[in-house]
């Protein structure tokens, strides 16, 4: 079982190989830290696009790129990391608190994001400098 922690995280997903096609699962608790509470995708971004450019208060995420590739650029105020996904046997674990944007896109890239909260608006944080002061860095 995958502890929570306050710092983003590559897991590995099982993966089993077969000749008639791979399969890898997440499941909560185990690969993914926290209870699935709400799943979403993002789809059809046009090839070199972001996306993202928020925090959450609460929610955390389990990111997967199931076709393509992508970055997820994180930072929590004081430090910032970039995370390559291109495999989907790899999730990307992202605490709560921690500003995110999606950057490069390649083209027909499928993200899957598994989230610990139901959608709430008042959760999200949508300018980086009021993000800073609450978080206070």
């Amino acid at each position: 079982m995958i502890k929570a922690s306050d710092k983003p995280q590559i897991i590995q997903l099982p993966k089993f190989l077969d000749k008639r096609g791979n399969l890898s699962f997440a499941e909560q608790f185990k690969q993914v830290p926290f209870k699935i509470e709400r799943s979403y995708w993002i789809y059809d971004v046009p090839g070199g696009e972001d996306r993202g450019g928020h925090a959450y208060r609460e929610n955390e995420e389990f990111i997967i790129a199931l076709s393509g590739a992508f970055d997820v650029v994180l930072n929590d105020g004081k430090q910032e990391w970039t995370f390559p996904l291109n495999r989907s046997y790899y999730g990307l674990y992202v605490p709560k608190g921690m500003w995110r944007e999606m950057k490069n896109f390649s083209t027909n890239s499928f993200a899957l994001i598994l989230a610990s909260t139901p959608y709430n608006e008042d959760d999200y944080i949508r300018d980086f400098n009021e993000f800073k002061v609450e978080v206070k860095a």
